[in-house]
């Protein structure tokens, strides 16, 4: 079953084409891989798909519903949830409080001056959860400024959870890693994303092969290719344009 449907999506910058005509299909509780060379316009994609950008043209379709005209917060409370390529957590909060906010804002709780946050057991308890999952329980009470590079991106991944999305946009969750640190990204993305959506961008391609069902590469603005792992990996016409003979 398609979660997201993306047709003939066009995206020009004051006459600059970025996008010429871009179709996707992502399945649901599946993992798709966008690939493709530097300035292929996929983060352009992303921000369309987020809603950041309007499409010039074109349909996205997310559940069902035609979402071309909602605002980032609208698609995130129909299910749909982005990291970005730059670390984005509160840092003078602590790493429980951080992942505490989406968790509150996912159950529609706003803050009561007469309902203090600790004695909300259930938000908690989900906080907690997901601080486990993400390995990050032990340091729960560190402002999020203070963790590692590698942590952070982790925390980043737990506050995307929080929202409880249906569709994960990760946005290169691995760019600025070390290959140990890479590693144990590739963990707790696939630990994290279990019984979910994902769409990733991501230039490594031990990361893609890692993760990845189906593969998009995306070339001068299109879709040249879009097929399981294996297919890509042979795919001549992918090799020529992004891959490598080596790769």
């Amino acid at each position: 079953m398609s979660l997201l449907a993306v047709k003939q999506v066009y995206k020009d910058f004051n006459g600059l084409e970025v996008l010429t005509g871009v179709d996707l299909d992502v399945r649901a509780k599946k993992r798709h891989a966008i690939i493709g060379p530097n300035g292929a316009g996929k983060t352009t994609l992303f921000n369309i798909i987020s809603g950041r950008f309007k499409a010039s043209r074109g349909y996205i379709a997310f559940k069902d519903n035609n979402i071309g005209s909602l605002s980032p917060h609208a698609r995130n409370r129909l299910g749909m949830c982005r990291s970005f390529q730059i670390t984005n957590v509160f840092h003078n909060l602590s790493v429980f409080v951080n992942v505490q906010a989406g968790v509150r804002c996912s159950q529609g709780l706003r803050y009561n001056l007469f309902k203090r946050p600790e004695n909300m057991r259930a938000v908690n308890r989900r906080t907690e959860a997901i601080l486990e999952k993400i390995g990050l329980i032990d340091e729960r009470d560190i402002p999020a400024g203070e963790l590692s590079y590698g942590q952070q991106r982790a925390l980043e991944i737990g506050i995307t959870l929080s929202t409880d999305p249906e569709l994960i946009l990760m946005d290169e969750p691995t760019a600025g890693m070390t290959r140990e640190e890479t590693e144990q990204a590739i963990d707790l993305i696939d630990v994290a994303t279990a019984d979910r959506t994902l769409l990733i961008i991501e230039h490594d391609m031990n990361v893609i092969f890692s993760l990845a069902d189906t593969i998009s590469v995306l070339h001068h603005g299109t879709i040249l290719a879009s097929d399981t792992p294996e297919a890509i990996r042979n795919d001549q016409r992918v090799k020529d344009a992004y891959l490598g003979e080596d790769d």
